[in-house]
C-alpha cells in the first residue's frame, strides 16, 4: 500500500508518557485525529503480550486504512500481517528484514548522520527515519542532536542517490515546533515526508486533539515565515527609488524596534532608533518578548555576551516574534571566534527563523559551515576572498535560509537568494567606533517593521540610510574623528528622517548600488 508518512505516531507505553491510560485507546484517538500512520514500539513487553497488543492495533488501523508498522520484531510483525517494520541502527539489517519480510512490508531504519542513511538506502530501505532532532525523554541512545541543519544536510546528501525514498523527522517535535522543522529542513530539491511524534500525542491530555492540531500546523504555511511580495522593479534605479517611501513610514508609524543587545551599545542603539522615527526599548529578558512582539514591532538581536541566560533569552524572545509573525534581525557577533560561540549560532539558527542575518565575512562563512577566516574578537579578520565569492556565499545563504543576508565589509553585499546587491556606501568612521554593526541593524529591523512586502528593499532602505548618514557625517566640518563623529551621525540620521517625511528623496542621489549575477558555477 502507499503510505502517507505526513504524521507517523510512534507508541509509548512507559508510565512516565501514557499514564495509566490504555494503549489501544489512546492510540484509536490519535488515528481519529488524523495520524496516518502508527508504529508500534515496546521494548519492555515479552512476545505474547506483544502480538496482543498488536492485533488489537492493527484492528484500528484498517479500520480507518492507516499502516500499521512494528518496530524491530519481525516476529511480531509477520504475526500480526503488519504494513511495514522499522529498525534502528543497531536492530536488525535491512538487507537481512527484507529477506525475511519479502515485499509485502515497508522497511524503515533510523538514520542520524549521512552515511547511515546512504547505506540504508543501498540496503532498500522504502522509508528512513531522521534523528534526532531535539532532544528527548523517549529515548536515552541518541548518538547526537541533529537540529533542523543536521536533518537538511542529510536530506541534501541523498537526493544524489539512485533511489529518492520518503523521509520523516524524529526527535522532540511537538505542535511547538512542527513548522519549524518542516521548514528550516527543506533543500532546493527535497522536503521531509512527515515528522514522527512520541510524546506530542502519547502524552498528551487529549491524544485525538493533540494529532488534529499537529495535522492543521503541518498543512499551514509557517506564521513566521513572510513570503511577502518582492518588489517588481525592473532595475537598481527602479528600487532605488522606492527607499524614501520605507523612510518616510519611519517617521508616520513609529514602529518598536526590541533590541537585545549588550549594555555598551545599548544607550547609542536608543538614540539611533529615536532619530530614525522608531520607538526603542531596551530588553534582554526572553520572557518580556510575547507581550512586545504583539505591539507589531521588529526584533535584533545582537549575539553579545554568550552564556546560558543569554542564549535561552534569544530563543523565547526570538520564538515570540515568530509566533506574532514579526521581523527578527539576527547578528552572529563574534561567530567565528570561539567553539561556543559557533556551538550558538548553530542552536540558535536551528530553532530560530531570522528574516534577516547580518555579519561579516567570517560570521556568515560559520553560518554557511565553513570557517575559512579564524575571528579575532569581532572583527572578520584577513580576507583572501573577491567581492565575486562575498556575494556568492551571501547570495547562497540566502537561499538556503530563505531570507535576505547582508555581509557587511568595505564593501557591503545584500541578496535574498535571488537578487543580490553589491552597496557602497559609508564611512571609514564606522569601523572606528563601538556598536556600528549593532545600530545599523537597528536601523535594517525598524525599516522591516514597516515594509512587509519586500525584505530585500527594507533591509537596502535600512544600510543606505544608515551608510548616507555616516558619510555625510564625516564630512561635516564640527567631525574631528571617531568622538565627535557619533553624535554627528545621529544627527544626520534624524536629517534624511526628516527629508524623507517631506518627500524629498535627495539624500539617495549619491546611492552606490549596484546588481550582481551569479552564475551557477560561481555559487
Amino acid at each position: 500500500m502507499e503510505i502517507d508518512y505526513s504524521l507517523y505516531l510512534v507508541t509509548d507505553s512507559t508510565p512516565a508518557i501514557i499514564g495509566k491510560r490504555n494503549l489501544v485507546d489512546v492510540v484509536r484517538a490519535a488515528v481519529e485525529g488524523g495520524v496516518t500512520v502508527v508504529q508500534y514500539r515496546d521494548k519492555h513487553n515479552d512476545t505474547g503480550d506483544m502480538i496482543t497488543t498488536a492485533q488489537s492495533l492493527r484492528t484500528i488501523c484498517k479500520q480507518y486504512d492507516v499502516p500499521l508498522i512494528i518496530n524491530d520484531r519481525v516476529d511480531v510483525a509477520l504475526a500480526v500481517d503488519a504494513d511495514g517494520v522499522h529498525f534502528g541502527q543497531t536492530d536488525m539489517d535491512a538487507i537481512t528484514a527484507r529477506g525475511i519480510v519479502g515485499h509485502k512490508m515497508a522497511i524503515g531504519v533510523t538514520v542520524s548522520s549521512l552515511a547511515e542513511a546512504v547505506t540504508a538506502v543501498e540496503a532498500g530501505a522504502d522509508y528512513l527515519g531522521i534523528g534526532t532532532v531535539y532532544a528527548t525523554p523517549t529515548k536515552d541512545d541518541t548518538k547526537a542532536i541533529l537540529g533542523t541543519t543536521g536533518v537538511r544536510d542529510i536530506l541534501d546528501g541523498i537526493t544524489g542517490l539512485e533511489r529518492i525514498i520518503p523521509t520523516v523527522a524524529i526527535g522532540g517535535i511537538n505542535a511547538k515546533n512542527i513548522q519549524r522543522v518542516m521548514f528550516k529542513s527543506q533543500t532546493k530539491r527535497k522536503r521531509l515526508d512527515g515528522v514522527a511524534v512520541v510524546s506530542a500525542i502519547i502524552a498528551a491530555d487529549d491524544p485525538r486533539a493533540a494529532a488534529q492540531e499537529l495535522r492543521r500546523l503541518d498543512t499551514e504555511s509557517p506564521g513566521f515565515f513572510n513570503e511577502g511580495r518582492p518588489s517588481p522593479a525592473k532595475g537598481t534605479d527602479d528600487l532605488l527609488r522606492q527607499v524614501n517611501a520605507v523612510i518616510r513610514d519611519l517617521g508616520t508609524k513609529h514602529p518598536l524596534c526590541h533590541n537585545m543587545t549588550n549594555l555598551v551599545v545599548q544607550n547609542f542603539a536608543a538614540n539611533v532608533a529615536l532619530s530614525i522615527g522608531s520607538s526603542p526599548i531596551m530588553a534582554n529578558n526572553g520572557d518580556e518578548a510575547p507581550e512586545l512582539a504583539a505591539l507589531g514591532g521588529a526584533l535584533v538581536i545582537n549575539m553579545g555576551s554568550v552564556t546560558q541566560d543569554s542564549t535561552a533569552n534569544y530563543i523565547r524572545a526570538a520564538q515570540a516574534y515568530n509566533d506574532c509573525g514579526q521581523p527578527v534581525l539576527f547578528d552572529p557577533v563574534g561567530a567565528g571566534a570561539t567553539q561556543l560561540r559557533r556551538e550558538t549560532v548553530q542552536r540558535l539558527m536551528a530553532d530560530c527563523y531570522f528574516e534577516v542575518v547580518k555579519g561579516n565575512e567570517s560570521e556568515l562563512s560559520v553560518l554557511w559551515g565553513e570557517v575559512s577566516i579564524q575571528q579575532k574578537g569581532v572583527d572578520s579578520g584577513i580576507s583572501t576572498s573577491s567581492d565575486l565569492d562575498k556575494a556568492a556565499l551571501t547570495e547562497k545563504l540566502a537561499a538556503r535560509e530563505r531570507n535576505v543576508v547582508v555581509l557587511t565589509g568595505e564593501t557591503d553585499f545584500l541578496s535574498d537568494g535571488t537578487r543580490t546587491y553589491a552597496i557602497k556606501n559609508g564611512s571609514e568612521y564606522l569601523g572606528r567606533i563601538t556598536g556600528s554593526g549593532c545600530t545599523l541593524g537597528t536601523t535594517i529591523a525598524a525599516c522591516l517593521a514597516v515594509s512587509r512586502e519586500d525584505k530585500l528593499l527594507a533591509t537596502l532602505s535600512g544600510i543606505l540610510m544608515y551608510e548616507t548618514a555616516a558619510e555625510h557625517a564625516s564630512v561635516r566640518a564640527d567631525v574631528k574623528g571617531p568622538g565627535t563623529f557619533v553624535p554627528a551621525l545621529i544627527d544626520e540620521l534624524a536629517n534624511i528622517a526628516t527629508l524623507a517625511r517631506k518627500l524629498d528623496g535627495s539624500w539617495l542621489d549619491k546611492a552606490k548600488v549596484e546588481r550582481i549575477v551569479i552564475r551557477e558555477a560561481d555559487s
